[in-house]
């Protein structure tokens, strides 16, 4: 029996993957990617017999190959919270899909386990922005306030780390970043062991950041940021950053990709945290959840057409 281990290189897919093995150790063969390379069922040749776990993968975007491998005769066990589309109906699948705007997929696994290792979920999450539901989360562990900022820090730089147009822009890869944090029980437990990883990643966020800082805005609430290796991984912390700092109000982050147009981030406002998805998805390669998406093409003859949906679209959210 082949085992395929499919998760998302942010934050929280590593951390829900880590939950999940912990708790059932399995030898299984790793694909995964830079945040935005989702489509990775693709990459998957199961057969009868064999297993997959998918984790924070968009369900929608990987229809084809969730399709063909249970077509196969594999079994899936599919987590996530990102817009599914039409979910299989299918005997060989089991699927814990949740798009609340306060879910992540590690909260999800957390649930699946009854809370086994909940300290990797809090992290994960920190990382995916939702301060309120890893704190919300963490009321049950002998943490201070000290050790939740450390946690909130470690699920921020993991996800930060994601970003980039291949692996060659990240500190480290997602499967480096797994393999060092499932030999932990705790993430508590893995800073104290691994602290060069943790200060490697601190460094280079601050120093991508304070360059994010530094492009402006294009138009209120729109950052387009330079054609470079830091801005690519800034650009889904930078996000997260403006979200946070202006709750009220949606916020796009750009960037430039290799197929010469634009790689979108978008974050709806805090305060109401919905239609990210249903903004991305009218572009053809949009996706993601009601509260953080994004487009990972836009040529850049589409630009203004960007601009206007989204004002139009946030506008409209936020007066109605």
């Amino acid at each position: 029996m082949q085992c395929y281990d499919i998760f998302n290189g942010d934050a929280d897919g590593i951390c829900a993957l880590v939950q999940l093995r912990l708790a059932e150790p399995r030898a299984a063969k790793l694909v995964t990617g830079v945040k935005r390379d989702i489509n990775l069922l693709a990459q998957a040749q199961a057969g009868a017999g064999d297993h997959i776990t998918a984790l924070d993968i968009s369900m929608r975007s990987n229809a084809d190959g969730l399709r063909r491998n249970l077509h196969a005769g594999a079994s899936v066990f599919y987590v996530d919270h990102h817009n599914p589309g039409k979910i299989p109906n299918h005997e060989n699948l089991f699927a814990v899909i949740d798009t609340r705007p306060n879910i992540c997929t590690s909260l999800l696994v957390d649930y699946c386990l009854a809370g086994a290792s909940r300290e990797w979920a809090v992290v994960a999450a920190f990382g995916d922005n939702l301060a309120n539901a890893a704190t919300h989360a963490a009321r049950i562990l002998d943490v201070n306030a000290d050790q939740l900022a450390k946690l909130k820090s470690l699920g921020e730089l993991i996800n930060y780390n994601a970003y980039g147009r291949d692996i060659s822009d990240l500190h480290f890869s997602p499967q480096t970043l797994y393999k060092q944090c499932v030999h932990y029980k705790t993430p508590s437990a893995f800073l104290s062991a691994k602290p060069e990883i943790f200060d490697k990643l601190q460094a280079g966020y601050a120093d991508d950041m304070g360059k994010a800082r530094q492009c402006g805005f294009a138009r209120p609430g729109i950052a387009i940021l330079d054609d470079a290796p830091w801005a690519r991984r800034v650009s889904g912390s930078y996000g997260n950053i403006l979200a946070v700092e202006n709750p009220a109000n949606a916020h796009a982050v750009l960037t430039h990709n290799a197929q010469g147009g634009y790689l979108i981030s978008v974050r709806a406002p805090k305060n109401n945290p919905h239609g990210a998805d249903k903004l991305c998805l009218s572009f053809p390669t949009g996706g993601g959840r009601a509260a953080a998406a994004g487009i990972n093409h836009l040529p850049t003859q589409d630009l203004d057409k960007f601009l206007a949906a989204f004002e139009a679209h946030f506008t409209m959210r936020k007066t109605s």
